[in-house]
C-alpha cells in the first residue's frame, strides 16, 4: 500500500515505510482551505492546513510512501487519527518523477467541501492573518506553512505552487511589521 503526502506528510513522515518516491498527482490543486482545531489551531480559533480540490489541468507535487505489509494496519490507524479533522481517504494515481509512464495507485487524505472543517476560499491576506495568529497542540500554524514551503523548494525546486508561495510571502510580510 502507498500513501501520498502533500502537506505535513511531505516533511513529517513519522511512521515506518520502505520506499519514498517524489512525484505528483493530477487533477487537483493544493489550498489552505481546511480548518485545523486539533494540530495548528484550537476550537474557536482554528488554524489553516492544506487540502486538495479538483482542478482538471492542475497537479500537486508531493511524496509517496510505500508501507511495509506488516505495518499497514498500525500505520493506517495512526494516520487515520492524525488526519481525523475532516479528511477522507481517496485513491488516485501518483506519477513518480523517475517513471511518469507507470503511475502508482496511492491513498491520499482529502478534506472535501462537505466536511465540517472545510473553510473554503478566502483572500491570501485573510488566510495569512489567520495562519499568523493560530497556534495548536502541534505548534504555530506558521511553522506548518513555512516547513511545507521549504520542503517544496528543497524537494521540488521546479514545481509551481503560487498559492503556497504567495501565502508564505504574505505571512512573512505580516511578521515583519512591528506590533503596536
Amino acid at each position: 500500500m502507498w500513501v501520498f503526502g502533500y502537506g505535513s506528510l511531505v516533511w513529517k513522515a513519522d511512521f515506518p515505510y520502505s520506499i519514498m518516491r517524489v512525484g505528483h498527482i493530477r487533477g487537483y490543486m493544493r489550498r489552505f482551505w481546511q480548518a485545523s482545531t486539533d494540530h495548528r489551531g484550537v476550537p474557536g480559533a482554528p488554524g489553516r492546513v492544506v487540502t486538495l480540490l479538483p482542478a482538471a489541468e492542475e497537479c500537486v507535487w508531493g511524496v509517496a510512501y510505500k508501507l511495509e505489509a506488516e505495518s499497514v494496519d498500525k500505520v493506517m490507524e495512526y494516520l487515520n487519527f492524525r488526519e481525523k479533522n475532516g479528511y477522507e481517504q481517496v485513491t488516485v494515481n501518483f506519477y513518480p518523477n523517475d517513471d511518469v509512464k507507470n503511475p502508482i495507485p496511492v491513498m491520499v487524505y482529502i478534506g472535501t467541501e462537505q466536511n465540517e472543517h472545510y473553510l473554503g476560499e478566502e483572500s491570501i491576506e485573510k488566510i495569512a492573518e489567520q495562519i499568523s495568529r493560530s497556534v495548536g497542540p502541534s505548534g504555530p500554524n506558521v511553522e506548518y506553512l513555512f516547513r511545507l514551503a521549504d520542503a517544496m523548494r528543497e524537494v521540488f525546486p521546479d514545481a509551481a505552487d503560487d498559492h503556497l508561495f504567495q501565502l508564505e510571502r504574505a505571512v512573512r510580510s505580516i511578521q515583519a511589521v512591528p506590533s503596536a
